[in-house]
């Protein structure tokens, strides 16, 4: 399998989906470093350390800090950023790692506990500002002699399909975090920005917890493909109540129900899954730029919304 990238910087790949697309990378014979607030090197939830784990140059780096990172991004040729939360308060992440089902309810429904107090929103810190942070470094690095293609910086957003469940914040930040970086690589025309949009992200092994979820909503994904257009679905109901009934949930977020029809309608994706579709976007050859959703993802991968093979779409 052919290199479509030289090397690449994956800000958190030692996590969930960071850890995948290094896995990926290494694969399709790319070269990885990874930064993160430790610099641990990957291990799964059973403490294993799989063979690729060695073949990474493993940094700690602060994302906030370009100082720590920035003698990395002249020599790569595209930068993963996989860093985020789904909650402000973070702690609900160890309780997934786990595999601890009603602690990680708890917090989705607030038992949890709020955020540390004084402390600065996890939504604007991780989800906006570390992107943004390490997106104006990359443009500001001077490419190695060599480097001469369009570099893409691409940054794990996320579809809308988790409000109200889930703090309208999260999915306020992932798209101002789309907006600026956009703004940014339209002023750097040597760079394109990639904002993969994933739904439900589900891996039986690594993250079993996400097994149930992907499993019920995926079905529901696959029923509502299956059954002709004019037949009045659940999505379909909630999308004319979203639009028409109560169109606007605050001024830049549109109605929960829109989110809740997408989480009805829009098929979970395997982490591997989301991976190769990253790194297949990295591929000069298909010039792949903006938005990329979960569907759009699958064609990526050559995959129908039903798991079955078929050729991948032009992008």
């Amino acid at each position: 399998m052919s290199a479509i990238a030289r090397k690449i910087l994956v800000v958190g790949g030692n996590g969930f989906v960071g850890s995948a697309v290094c896995k990926i990378a290494l694969a399709r014979g790319m070269e990885v470093t990874s930064i993160s607030s430790s610099g641990k090197p990957y291990k799964t939830p059973q403490g294993h350390t799989p063979a690729w784990v060695e073949r990474v140059e493993w940094r700690k780096a602060d994302a906030m800090n370009p100082e720590s990172y920035a003698d990395i991004l002249p020599s790569v040729d595209a930068v993963v950023h996989t860093v985020g939360t789904l909650l402000d308060n973070t702690q609900y992440k160890q309780k997934m790692q786990d595999g601890d089902l009603l602690g990680f309810i708890k917090y989705i429904v607030g038992m949890g506990g709020p955020a540390p107090e004084g402390q600065r929103s996890a939504y604007d810190i991780l989800n906006y500002e570390s992107a943004v942070r390490v997106c104006e470094t990359f443009v500001a690095s001077k490419p190695v002699s060599g480097l001469t293609r369009v570099r893409p910086f691409v940054y794990v957003s996320a579809e809308d399909f988790n409000r109200p469940l889930v703090s309208a914040r999260y999915f306020e930040t992932k798209r101002q975090a789309e907006q600026r970086i956009e703004e940014i690589v339209t002023d750097h025309p040597q760079y394109k920005g990639v904002y993969v949009r994933p739904s439900i992200i589900y891996h039986p092994h690594n993250r079993p917890i996400t097994t149930i979820p992907a499993t019920i909503f995926g079905f529901s994904s696959w029923v509502h493909d299956a059954v002709p257009s004019y037949i009045p679905m659940p999505a379909s109901v909630l999308r004319w109540l979203g639009t028409s009934v109560f169109p606007t949930a605050t001024d830049k977020t549109p109605s929960s129900l829109n989110s809740m029809a997408n989480l009805l309608s829009i098929p979970p994706i395997n982490v591997d899954h989301l991976a190769e579709a990253i790194c297949i976007s990295l591929d000069p050859a298909k010039d792949i730029r903006g938005v990329v959703g979960t569907r759009d993802m699958h064609q990526l991968i050559g995959m129908s919304q039903t798991g079955s093979e078929e050729p991948a779409a032009n992008t």
